[in-house]
């Protein structure tokens, strides 16, 4: 594959995998409630798992741009915009972890043809999280266009 192809491809495959991040989690944000059903809670599960998949599809993709298919890691790493944005993503996964550890919780529930036993309280924490990695992850696009302008170098 020509260059310029494989260079489109990881950048499709980066624009993707966020995309399909920010959709799970605004989806996972809908399906909250207290006391789901199995579907429901099923399809929270599944949500979170593309969730993660995205993720890491994204984290790689942003590497393989950063190192080999981008600018260049000279024209990132000397960009503040672009430690900003690394960041706010950092945040957001670490973010991600509680809300991902209490659906895998959900599948002992599930296995056994019980339901996970979800409270106002929890959902309540667990929707202020994902509202959190919601604007962090809404805010991502702005630090990297900023970033590919060059906004927070010295000029020259």
């Amino acid at each position: 594959m020509p260059e310029i192809a494989t260079n489109a491809v990881v950048a499709y495959v980066h624009y993707l995998s966020f995309m399909l991040c920010f959709a799970a989690l605004a989806m996972e944000r809908k399906l909250l409630k207290p006391d789901p059903n199995r579907g429901e809670a099923t399809a929270m599960v599944i949500t979170d798992i593309v969730y993660g998949v995205a993720g890491l599809a994204l984290l790689i993709s942003g590497l393989l741009r950063g190192l080999y298919f981008g600018q260049g890691s000279e024209f990132y790493t000397q960009n503040p915009m672009f430690w900003v944005k690394i960041g706010t993503f950092v945040v957001v996964g670490l973010l991600s972890l509680y809300p991902t550890i209490t659906y895998v919780l959900w599948m002992i529930p599930l296995r056994k043809g019980e339901l996970p036993q979800v409270s106002q309280a929890l959902v309540s924490r667990l929707g202020w999280m994902i509202n959190i990695e919601l604007v962090g992850f809404a805010s991502i696009p702005l630090l990297a266009t900023l970033m590919a302008r060059g906004v927070g170098l010295a000029s020259a």
